[in-house]
């Protein structure tokens, strides 16, 4: 403040002809003594210099106090008079009230600031379960305050909140007793240095270690706490400093200054200025050595510079000083201090290190921090390394830079430590909050199936849409598998490989049939209606292929009707065949001419009758309600299986019903006929088959409707290959058999029963 006030009153530009006097007092850390002072200020003689100064009245600014709850007093008590009351380290928000305190200024930031950004610094590092402890005054309480409800913000939880005033033993006792219990690892000290004092000697002597303090202006880079033990307590600890000074020309003054106190002796240009105590020939100057060390870390300086250089302009404003006149200033203008508090929220002006000076409309400066890290420095010191800066003024996203690779933290380690009362739901889990415990306390629970979570840390899973499903970790969404028969699978390679040896077996007995075509044993089994019931077994074996492959539109419509027509087909050649034997036994009787009525032609328009009745069916089903393409994503969750929706469930039961009212009918024809005395009856052989074809569709109908997935269509494919088979083997292999091994027997009279057999 005497450095600043004798730049000043040195000045040709600022305030010329004008002189400043002070005084100052030590508060002695009373706030009663404030208080006192203050009175003296408003109420005592100006002294400057040891003269006593005429003019203006007593006290036009009062600089400080340092701590903010005497500077509440000091307010309070100026308030009334109107007394501008400029303070350098006081930083309470509650004295940001400008109906409360409507002239105290300060050349630092409001804690609103500070709080926010210590909250923004947990929530950088990734801590969110952190210590609270704070100086139980009006400074701590109020940073406190505003800290905890913007960690709330960040989604920082506090384990535990503890305070406690420098005059009360006990309180501090429980706090650290609270720190030795907590599990969080990084601890907020919103504390006045005094007390942060307190703290680090208790912490000292219960040797507690290895905690990250975050610290604020008041002790981040107070001289006094650093002693030979404190390191082990508070090294690393980060937290944000006022910026230094960097006032040219200080540190001259200071060692003048303390040349003078040093040596009792004061000389300029050689000249002895101390007539009775001489100087000495030979001072240790090494003695001044950690005076100038001193001043460049010197960080309140520069605020109460600010101070004095703010009620220097605005005095310049208020006596219209110019350095034009030669008077410089308009010393006849009387100058009040509520003048003084109104002009202060005007001035705006550089000092000579390049720094700004204003006051926003709480009469507080610009937020501007430096952040700074305890660590160990050369000889086996410590320093407040700046790792990085906060600067409110700046645009969002702009106003903070950390050096995270310059920091040093707890235990001269280089790894970040970790402060979490839960550990990260990594993705594919979410967070189920602990009942009675604050939100950062959790457990990690697994999405369900067809549910993920893509973030750390989620606080429920995402529903996968429909046609995806969740994938095993639970952290994506996949399409589901589309599942079908497909050819190339195992269950589709021998579906095909039997469909197609059914179509070769049957090309090869109609081959054998054609060439044997004038046999008796040929003719006799009525070739044209055979020749018919292999063409339809044919179609038969080939429309199972249809049910293999990708299902699509028309596939759908086809498999269904192609398999219904096909078989009915063949059913209604097989029925022909069985009428044919029973009229074929009535026209052996005497006198019976009822083959007249069942003749060729009759048996052509009968199959073709039968048949005609399903394609009705079948045209019905299509233009109503056909068969479509669809995706079944029920009885999979994880997977979707392609398949043919009946559309109209009534035309496909109508299909199969039919076919089975043909089979039963020809099954029961075939029965009666099975014992008429022929050598070679046909009607046992398709009795049999008949047996076997409506074996295996009453038994399709159960597992086809059972079956999930794709397997109702395999099973379908398996029912038709296996009436087809059973259709051509029980008709056409015992034929076959006579025919190639057996020709002996193929002849008209064994046919008839007229051969007797041989005598062993």
């Amino acid at each position: 403040m005497i450095f600043a006030i004798e730049e000043i009153n040195s000045s040709e530009s600022l305030l010329p002809n004008v002189s400043l006097g002070y005084r100052i007092y030590d508060n002695c850390g009373s706030t009663l003594f404030s208080i006192r002072a203050a009175m003296a200020l408003m109420n005592g003689e100006e002294w400057t210099m040891g003269k006593t100064c005429t003019g203006q009245s007593a006290v036009h600014a009062i600089i400080g106090e340092s701590e903010s709850s005497s500077s509440i007093v000091l307010a309070r008590t100026t308030g009334p008079f109107q007394i501008p009351v400029i303070s350098h380290s006081a930083t309470c928000e509650c004295l940001s009230s400008r109906k409360e305190f409507p002239s105290f200024f300060r050349t630092i930031a409001s804690d609103l600031y500070q709080s926010r950004a210590l909250a923004q610094l947990v929530k950088h590092f990734g801590w969110s379960w952190v210590g609270a402890i704070n100086s139980d005054s009006d400074y701590g309480n109020n940073g406190m305050a505003i800290f905890l409800a913007a960690a709330q913000e960040e989604g920082v939880c506090v384990e535990y909140r503890g305070k406690f005033h420098r005059t009360e033993p006990e309180k501090l006792t429980k706090v650290v007793e609270m720190i030795r219990k907590g599990t969080a690892r990084v601890i907020v000290a919103f504390l006045a240095h005094v007390e942060m004092n307190n703290l680090l000697r208790q912490l000292t002597i219960h040797n507690v270690t290895g905690l990250q303090f975050i610290g604020v202006e008041a002790w981040i880079t107070a001289d006094s706490l650093v002693t030979p033990t404190s390191y082990g307590v508070l090294g690393g600890s980060l937290g944000f400093a006022v910026q230094k000074a960097n006032i040219s020309g200080f540190a001259d003054f200071v060692i003048r200054e303390s040349w003078d106190t040093l040596f009792q002796c004061k000389e300029i240009d050689g000249v002895n200025m101390t007539a009775n105590v001489p100087c000495k020939e030979n001072g240790d100057l090494m003695e001044l050595k950690n005076y100038s060390d001193d001043v460049g870390e010197l960080r309140y300086s520069g605020n109460i510079y600010k101070a004095i250089y703010a009620v220097a302009h605005s005095l310049h404003s208020l006596l219209k000083c110019t350095n034009t006149n030669s008077q410089g200033c308009d010393k006849t203008v009387t100058v009040s201090p509520w003048q003084v508090v109104e002009s202060l929220k005007q001035v705006n002006f550089t000092i000579k290190n390049g720094d700004k000076v204003w006051f926003d409309n709480t009469g507080a400066a610009a937020a501007r921090y430096e952040v700074v890290n305890w660590q160990r420095g050369p000889g086996d010191s410590i320093q407040f390394k700046p790792v990085g800066y906060y600067d409110a003024s700046l645009p969002p996203g702009w106003q903070f830079v950390l050096r995270n690779e310059e920091i040093i933290w707890p235990g001269e380690k280089k790894e970040l430590p970790v402060s979490v009362c839960s550990d990260s739901c990594l993705p594919g889990t979410y967070k189920v909050y602990q009942k009675g415990r604050p939100v950062c306390c959790y457990d990690c629970v697994p999405c369900a199936e067809g549910e993920i979570s893509n973030a750390t840390d989620a606080n429920s899973c995402i529903t996968c849409p429909e046609e995806y499903w969740s994938s095993p970790n639970r952290d994506t969404c996949v399409q589901k598998r589309v599942e079908f028969l497909a050819f190339t699978e195992v269950m589709g390679k021998l579906l095909s490989f039997f469909s197609l040896f059914g179509v070769l077996l049957t090309l090869l007995v109609s081959t054998l049939f054609f060439i044997n075509k004038d046999t008796p044993l040929v003719k006799a089994n009525n070739s044209e209606l055979s020749f018919l019931l292999l063409f339809s077994l044919n179609l038969c074996f080939l429309c199972s292929l249809t049910f293999i492959g990708r299902p699509s539109e028309w596939s759908c419509m086809l498999r269904h009707t192609a398999f219904g027509i096909t078989f009915v087909l063949c059913i209604s050649c097989v029925l022909a065949k069985t009428i044919v034997v029973l009229m074929a036994f009535r026209a052996a009787l005497p006198g019976s001419d009822v083959m007249k009525w069942f003749g060729p032609a009759q048996q052509r328009l009968s199959v073709m009758a039968f048949t005609l009745v399903q394609v009705v069916i079948c045209i019905l089903w299509l233009t109503i309600s056909p068969p479509f393409p669809f995706k079944n994503m029920k009885h999979y969750k994880e997977k979707i299986i392609l398949e043919c929706a009946l559309g109209s469930p009534i035309g496909f039961w109508a299909v199969l019903g039919y076919i089975g009212l043909l089979a039963m009918l020809c099954f029961i024809l075939a029965f009666l006929a099975r014992k008429l005395p022929d050598n070679f009856n046909e009607a046992k052989f398709i009795t049999f088959s008949m047996l076997i074809f409506c074996a295996v569709w009453i038994a399709f109908i159960p597992a086809y409707v059972s079956s999930p997935g794709k397997l109702p269509v395999a099973v379908e494919t398996f029912a038709i290959l296996s009436s087809s088979y059973g259709l051509l083997f029980c008709i056409f292999a015992p034929k076959c058999f006579i025919i190639v091994l057996k020709p002996e027997l193929n002849t008209k009279k064994h046919l008839m029963g007229k051969v007797q057999p041989r005598s062993i």
